[in-house]
C-alpha cells in the first residue's frame, strides 16, 4: 500500500511539472515590450502589437511614435526594448554597437491631392520637382497651378530613403516639413498643388499614389523590385545586450513566417520565408 501511495504521489509530481513546463514553453505570461521610432511602421507595429498581446496574456506592448533617428536613439540609451527605423543603420551607428533587423520592405508612394490630374511621373522629373526646377503642374502635364512641395522632417527614415532614391539629398525646396506620415498625408488631402510622399502602408483614400516610370506601388511591385522607390522597414537592437524574456518573445514572433500575414495585411512586404 505504501509503495502504491508513493508511486501515486511521485505519478502527480510529474504530471504537475509536465503541465508547467508545456505552459512556460507556449504562451508568454505578463512582462513588457516598448518600441520606439518611426512614424511609418506605425500600422505594422502596432498590428503585430495587438496579436502579440491577445495571445500572450498580462503582456503590455508599447510604441511611441517619434520617428526612425529618434527610434535609434532610444534604443541605443536603453530607452526601450526595440527601435523602429525606415532606413537602414549608418556606419557610425553600427559602430555604437547597434544591430538591424529586416522586418519587412515598404514602398514610398509619390502622392498627390485628388484632384489633380498627373497619375504617372519618372524618378527624373520627381527629381526635378522636389529640387524646384520644375514649379508648376503644367509643365508635366497638368493644371496650371504652382507646385507645393511637402515632405519629412531632417532624422525621417522616409525622406532618407526618398531623397537617396531620387538623388535629392540636402536640395529638395521644401515649402512645409513635417513631423509624420499623418501629417503628410493630411496636408496633401487637403491641397490641389501639393506633393508628398508617404509609406504606402500608410497611404488613404484621401489621396492619389502616382505611379513612378510606369509602375504603381504594390506589394507584388516592392516584392519584385518594380518600383523603385522603396525601403526596408528596419528593427534596431543592441548587440550586447539581451533583450527581456518578452522583449525576445515578441521580436521572435514578429520576424517569423507567422507574422507574415498581418504584415501584409497592414500594407508592407514581409522578407520572412
Amino acid at each position: 500500500m505504501q509503495n502504491i501511495m508513493k508511486k501515486m504521489i511521485s505519478f502527480i509530481i510529474i504530471s504537475a511539472l509536465t503541465i508547467v513546463t508545456m505552459v512556460g514553453c507556449g504562451k508568454t505570461q505578463g512582462g513588457t515590450v516598448s518600441t520606439d521610432g518611426s512614424t511609418s511602421m506605425e500600422k505594422v507595429i502596432g498590428a503585430l502589437g495587438e496579436s502579440f498581446e491577445e495571445n500572450n496574456s498580462g503582456v503590455t506592448f508599447t510604441y511611441n511614435p517619434t520617428g526612425s533617428g529618434s527610434g535609434i536613439t532610444a534604443v541605443a540609451e536603453g530607452r526601450c526594448d526595440i527601435g523602429l527605423s525606415s532606413r537602414n543603420l549608418k556606419e557610425e551607428e553600427k559602430a555604437q554597437g547597434l544591430k538591424e533587423t529586416i522586418l519587412a520592405l515598404d514602398g514610398i508612394a509619390v502622392i498627390v491631392n485628388p484632384d489633380n490630374p498627373i497619375n504617372d511621373l519618372d524618378l527624373e522629373t520627381i527629381s526635378r520637382i522636389y529640387t524646384g526646377e520644375i514649379k508648376n503642374w503644367k509643365d508635366v502635364g497638368g493644371n496650371d497651378l504652382e507646385i507645393v512641395l511637402i515632405g519629412r522632417e531632417a532624422g525621417s527614415g522616409t525622406r532618407d530613403g526618398f531623397e537617396s532614391i531620387t538623388g535629392t539629398e540636402d536640395a529638395c525646396k521644401y515649402r512645409q516639413e513635417l513631423t509624420s506620415t499623418g501629417d503628410v498625408i493630411t496636408t496633401v488631402a487637403s491641397n490641389p498643388g501639393a506633393v508628398g510622399y508617404a509609406s504606402l502602408a500608410s497611404v488613404k483614400e484621401t489621396v492619389k499614389a502616382l505611379s513612378v516610370g510606369g509602375i504603381m506601388p504594390t506589394e507584388e511591385t516592392v516584392k519584385d523590385g518594380g518600383y523603385v522607390v522603396q525601403r526596408p522597414f528596419i528593427l534596431v537592437t543592441k548587440s550586447d545586450t539581451k533583450l527581456s524574456v518578452t522583449a525576445q518573445k515578441f521580436f521572435d514572433y514578429i520576424t517569423s513566417s507567422e507574422a507574415n500575414e498581418i504584415i501584409s495585411s497592414a500594407g508592407a512586404v514581409p522578407v520572412s520565408q
